[in-house]
């Protein structure tokens, strides 16, 4: 902002922050967390680490007559080694729900990670800031979705009229989990991911826990869930499970139960939707473990592929077709004691007919457009009439 007299700078708290699921104090800034720091303890894996504190589906949230708003924040871009470059992450800017703005954080520190060895290395770099003008001078709620796929400290709030937090409480929690789909990965923006579009349309508040190549039904994830104020909650389980060659199927469904139970454990009667995994050609019938495929580097195209052995399946190796079969089973034997229990099939938001006309880019991820498509079918499927989350559906808490 010109005028420094005009300015006025807010100290960013937890009342402000909608999403998150704990905060930290660093150096650098606030660091919003998508996992509790005890289950952030239990196990020390980079890509979980970094997967949670990429703030998908965490936003600013305040009322004000401001015209001109500055964030300062000290982003961590991620490079891979041989991969293209990735673009710089976007920060979604929303008045009363509607998108009104865009904008880049340029700077910040450089996560370098080779993709052959695993070895990572980060460069420190300044801060950055990110500024949206012009905004209509009536009261009103604004929304500034943090960047999905970047680590996000936040620094500075700055404003050219005082501010006031907006408290939650006015729509139904939706807590959500996932893999890196559910993320955001490949998304247009923070607020265009599946989940993000699925609970506008749906009128919900979203908590997303999607966690890139870390759904993987950890028993910390579990407790997370159980332990967070929800009013509805779904579990996108299967994909990750494939891509690691994690479990066998003999494991798969005494973890699958054991999750559920937790989340149970503090949700009784919470409608709880289990979504299996959308079309995946790859994996649909062939066993991980996902790998790297560099044969298209050369046209800065980076794929998966799948490596395993479709001999594999008697053996109990998981595909995808194993695990919604499984998933079927597990919650139709559940719900006879659980009428709250669902069951979606992934095929039914992204499917042959979808893969056809919007193929997966590297053949694991959907695009921007996929990404709309599911969320739209997740919203009629899930939150539309006679759907698990209908807000006519009568109450059993």
């Amino acid at each position: 902002m010109n005028d420094q007299n005009t300015s006025i700078t807010t100290p960013i708290t937890a009342e402000f922050l909608h999403g998150a699921l704990d905060l930290e104090h660093t150096p650098q800034g606030l660091l919003p967390h998508r996992l509790p720091a005890r289950a952030r303890a239990q196990y020390a894996d980079g890509q979980l680490a970094m997967a949670e504190a990429q703030p998908s589906g965490v936003r600013l949230v305040f009322r004000t007559r401001a015209t001109a708003v500055e964030l300062d924040t000290s982003p961590t871009k991620t490079v891979y080694k041989g991969a293209p470059p990735r673009p710089d992450g976007l920060y979604d800017l929303l008045v009363d729900g509607r998108l009104s703005g865009r904008a880049s954080a340029h700077g910040g520190n450089v996560l370098n990670v080779d993709l052959a060895t695993g070895s990572t290395e980060t460069l420190p770099g300044p801060a950055a800031t990110v500024r949206f003008t012009g905004l209509p001078g009536r009261v009103k709620d604004v929304e500034i979705w943090l960047p999905h796929n970047e680590i996000t400290r936040l620094v500075a709030l700055r404003t050219d009229a005082p501010v006031e937090p907006v408290p939650p409480g006015r729509r139904r929690v939706w807590l959500h989990h996932g893999s890196s789909i559910s993320q955001g990965s490949d998304a247009e923006s923070p607020s265009t991911t599946w989940p993000a579009l699925a609970a506008s349309l749906g009128g919900a508040e979203l908590i997303n826990l999607g966690l890139g190549g870390s759904a993987l039904l950890d028993p910390f994830t579990a407790r997370a869930l159980r332990d967070t104020r929800a009013d509805l909650i779904s579990l996108k389980i299967g994909i990750n499970l494939v891509n690691a060659d994690l479990m066998r199927l003999r494991a798969f469904t005494p973890a699958v139960h054991g999750f559920l139970d937790t989340v149970r454990e503090g949700h009784p009667t919470t409608p709880l939707l289990v979504v299996s995994p959308i079309l995946c050609p790859v994996h649909e019938d062939t066993p991980g473990p996902t790998t790297l495929d560099f044969s298209d580097l050369g046209n800065g195209r980076l794929r998966f592929r799948a490596a395993g052995d479709p001999a594999q399946r008697p053996a109990g190796k998981l595909t995808l077709n194993v695990i919604r079969t499984e998933l079927s089973r597990i919650v139709k034997q559940r719900a006879a004691d659980d009428p709250d229990l669902h069951y979606l099939d992934g095929r039914a938001l992204y499917g042959e007919a979808d893969f056809a006309e919007l193929p997966l880019p590297d053949q694991l991820h959907p695009d921007a457009a996929a990404h709309r498509r599911i969320g739209e079918r997740f919203a009629a499927l899930a939150f539309g009439t006679g759907g698990p989350f209908a807000a006519e559906r009568p109450s059993r808490r």
